[in-house]
């Protein structure tokens, strides 16, 4: 798959219909493909990282997510089509796998959230059922169990909210061990937005790229350190590999 140098990282440049299409494709082949999903905060950890940095460069699709990265795309010269964010690809994701028939399932959140999730997602999209659920609370002898299950369940695609990095080392560590899985996908607080635990941000909002903004005001506590702190850091990063870059260029 072509990817786009991200100062240390690498993207896949799709439009919103470019990506589903890519997706599609995915579900209907038999290999199995990870998504993951980078905004700024997620840059922050691969900089310290170099597990999940590693995990970032390996993974076969990695889209952009959210302002801060659009940002710094203008800012290192790449051109990107569209805000591939997961609150909001990943439920197309699903729908579409509902259509086409594929078996899906839900992992991550706490006790009893991902079984919110699946009543919520089937209430949506009538067409699909989600085939198994999980928490993102287990050892390792039940790790091995949901290993099992999803195997047994022949399930197509694998949505993991854990989050970041966890739930991309997770699913890296694990890629081979699934028999039929098409598609694991890494979504972050995702399984607590198709839970309706966290609610989406004003339609306006979102189109503005300010989601973040409401996010802080929801849970200021456990995020303005990740914005606040975290945008700064993020920018600070930026530039610095920006400036390496150039005098590299002038050796």
């Amino acid at each position: 798959m072509d990817k786009t140098n991200f100062f240390t990282l690498r993207l896949d440049v799709f439009s919103f219909e470019g990506a589903m299409q890519k997706i599609e494709s995915i579900l209907k082949n038999q290999q199995t493909r990870l998504l993951f999903f980078i905004n700024a905060h997620c840059f922050n950890i691969a900089q310290k990282n170099q597990s999940y940095k590693k995990s970032l460069l390996e993974a076969d699709l990695v889209f952009n997510d959210g302002v801060g990265i659009d940002l710094a795309a203008r800012i290192g010269g790449v051109k990107l089509k569209a805000n591939l964010n997961g609150t909001d690809l990943i439920p197309a994701i699903i729908e579409l796998a509902g259509k086409i028939n594929k078996n899906i399932y839900l992992l991550g959140g706490k006790p009893g959230i991902a079984d919110k999730a699946k009543i919520q997602v089937e209430k949506k999209f009538p067409v699909l059922q989600i085939k198994g659920v999980h928490s993102g609370y287990f050892d390792e002898k039940e790790e091995n169990r949901i290993i099992e299950e999803i195997n047994l369940l022949n399930i197509d695609l694998l949505v993991v909210g854990m989050g970041v990095p966890r739930q991309e080392l997770w699913l890296l560590r694990n890629k081979d061990k699934f028999n039929n899985l098409k598609l694991g996908v890494a979504g972050g607080a995702i399984i607590d937005f198709l839970s309706g635990n966290i609610s989406r941000a004003p339609v306006w909002m979102r189109r503005s790229k300010i989601e973040w903004i409401y996010r802080l005001w929801l849970e200021p506590r456990r995020m303005w350190q990740r914005y606040m702190i975290g945008n700064i850091v993020f920018f600070w990063h930026i530039l610095r590999l920006k400036k390496e870059h150039k005098l590299n260029q002038k050796k």
